[in-house]
């Protein structure tokens, strides 16, 4: 099973599992695909900062990683 673990960066987790971002952007963090993105603000943000600023319900994300997969580390 794939592990997914939220203490890590969004860059860290997307280049461990390039699929992670595809699930991200389709829970609404459309911006994860931008060029660049992934490579500046994805270097110090993490899957939990980016819930609360997108007003996305931690849940609904491990929800669905758990639904593609994934087994969630959560904080």
């Amino acid at each position: 099973m794939k592990r997914i673990d939220l203490r890590k960066s969004v860059f860290e987790i997307c280049t461990a599992e390039p699929e992670v971002a595809v699930i991200l952007k389709g829970l609404g963090f459309t911006s994860i695909t931008e060029p660049g993105m992934l490579q500046t603000a994805g270097r110090f943000m993490t899957i939990p900062k980016a819930s609360a600023i997108k007003k996305i319900p931690l849940e609904k994300i491990i929800e669905e990683f758990k639904n593609k997969g994934y087994e969630v580390e959560e904080i």
